[in-house]
């Protein structure tokens, strides 16, 4: 699988958040491939269930090629939302059901396959066979490439690997939330080649004021100087220094922070820069 360093999470583009029209969205499309973001991430229930149509509008009008670009959905979470008879949250990860999720993604992106399906979370009754089943359908009949994870722990995902590969995972990992590099999830990942992806990459930094993120902005004003970096980039290049390969998915739809971001790869943080940030986010030094 090849996708761009950094990936564009679309959640925040229809109305979860920006609710941009067609064009805008066309234009941020463009834009994120100008600076080499060329992969976007989705899933079904993002905008209750309308934001993939919205960018499949956008994309016909941005004129891109298909090739040129990657697409990944999820699915796999039953809302309750006007478009569906849900009467409480629930997870369906039956084989009819990720076979016509992926096909309404496809429908609604307008193009014949995805890069990568991810199973958005696992569910308590994941029956991995109904699941491998799916993939094993969809990538037979060309409407899916792979098929990945996300949020599953090693154990769950091997549970999957058993029946079928899985070839990422989308996680929580961030300077603040950086669990997932001590608990064994990223290990897990490189053992089993498994791509790592990165939800909320940039953490509480710019959203809480913690001693935590207070400690972190407070150092980031050497680093800023030393790195000729801005505060999102340092962040993003952290996570990117970790060895698995971890590929940040951003949410921001700011042009300038989204050029920022691309340019994050290109940063090599020092090792004791690293661990300095490492230290500011633990609140002491490394045991």
């Amino acid at each position: 699988m090849k996708f761009s360093n950094i990936i564009a999470g679309t959640m925040t583009w229809g109305v979860w958040g920006k609710k941009f029209n067609t064009t805008q969205m066309s234009d941020l499309i463009n834009y994120c491939l100008d600076h080499g973001v060329t992969t976007f991430d989705h899933a079904d229930i993002y905008g209750g269930y309308t934001t993939e149509a919205e960018f499949g509008a956008a994309l016909k009008e941005a004129s891109v090629n298909r090739s040129d670009i990657q697409l990944i959905s999820k699915c796999g979470i039953q809302l309750l939302a006007e478009s569906r008879n849900n009467k409480v949250k629930h997870y369906e990860q039956s084989e009819s059901y990720i076979i016509s999720s992926a096909e309404q993604s496809l429908k609604n992106l307008r193009t014949d396959y995805l890069d990568l399906l991810l199973i958005h979370r696992p569910s308590p009754l994941m029956d991995p066979d109904e699941i491998a089943n799916a993939a094993e359908k969809l990538k037979k009949s060309g409407k899916i490439r792979e098929l990945g994870v996300s949020n599953f722990t090693p154990s769950q995902t091997d549970l999957l690997r058993s029946r079928t590969e899985v070839k990422a995972n989308q996680i929580q990992f961030s300077a603040t939330d950086f669990n997932s590099m001590l608990n064994g999830d990223l290990d897990h990942m490189m053992l089993h080649n498994i791509k790592p992806m990165a939800w909320n990459p940039l953490g509480s930094v710019f959203r809480e004021d913690t001693p935590q993120t207070q400690r972190i902005k407070q150092l980031m004003f050497d680093l800023i100087e030393k790195y000729k970096a801005s505060a999102d980039q340092l962040l993003l290049a952290w996570i990117m220094k970790h060895p698995a390969g971890v590929a940040p998915v951003i949410g921001t739809t700011n042009p300038d922070r989204i050029a920022n971001s691309a340019k994050a790869a290109e940063i090599e943080l020092e090792l004791e820069d690293w661990f300095a940030i490492h230290e500011a986010s633990l609140g002491h030094e490394v045991p």
